[in-house]
């Protein structure tokens, strides 16, 4: 899914839509505005890379973030509740993850990647683990972003 299709199936929609990143540094939001018109659909993009942020504009409480780690599905969930509440928009996306080329484990290695996605009628968190070196791994997690916010519109198979 590229970001002026996914633009074209919200507007259709009538549905809106934010963004939350970590790893992704605003690349996802950088995608969907680099399309004429995205602004029917895309309202707000945040780009929270430190814990703090997260926290303070995002809502993310500091005891998921401590208990889990900010590379985790419950931070990528709230981090997509959060956006999705703040903004007001029908759907909000979330990344977070591991672009190293340092701080992976055997845990949580280099090209791990949680993603979140917030609707009305809930929110749910997608791992993928990438390979490459950091921009390989930025590029695919804003391709995959894309596809999970597809999926917030109805579109089956878009994470496939």
């Amino acid at each position: 899914m590229n970001a002026s299709a996914l633009i074209d199936l919200y507007k259709s929609k009538g549905m809106t839509l934010a963004t939350a990143e970590s790893c992704t540094g605003g690349l996802v939001a950088a995608a969907l505005t680099a399309v004429p018109g995205c602004s029917a659909v895309f309202i707000n993009g945040f780009v929270t890379y430190a814990n703090e942020a997260k926290t303070k504009m995002l809502g993310v409480p500091e005891a998921i973030l401590a208990e889990h780690g900010a590379v985790s599905s419950q931070v990528a969930k709230a981090m997509a509740e959060g956006a999705r509440q703040c903004v007001g928009t029908d759907a909000a996306i979330s990344v977070t993850g591991i672009a190293g080329p340092e701080g992976g484990s055997a845990e949580k290695p280099v090209g791990t990647v949680w993603f979140g996605l917030a609707t009305a009628t809930g929110s749910l968190a997608q791992q993928q683990i990438f390979a490459g070196n950091r921009d390989a791994i930025r590029a695919q997690a804003t391709a995959f972003a894309l596809a999970l916010a597809a999926r917030a519109a109805g579109m089956q198979g878009a994470l496939t």
